[in-house]
């Protein structure tokens, strides 16, 4: 049941839903809020392979790691 999942595993099967169905574009709010940096690899490492389809991803985070991830990165003060 979803309220058994722990916090990470909750977020995975949150991006695998927006992912699912093939969008043109994802837009994910702290993405990698909740999981370990081997997960946190993972799934950026999964954007990056969709992104090469041709899906824009807009990734909102504070995390420097996730943010290394992308191509283009705008700081907003």
């Amino acid at each position: 049941y979803p309220n058994m999942l722990s916090g990470g595993q909750q977020q995975r099967i949150a991006i695998i839903r927006a992912i699912v169905n093939e969008p043109k574009i994802i837009l994910a709010d702290e993405p990698t809020g909740n999981l370990d940096s081997n997960n946190l690899k993972y799934i950026m490492d999964t954007f990056k392979e969709i992104n090469k389809s041709n899906v824009t991803i807009i990734v909102v985070t504070h995390d420097k790691i996730t943010a290394s991830y992308s191509n283009r990165v705008i700081t907003l003060k």
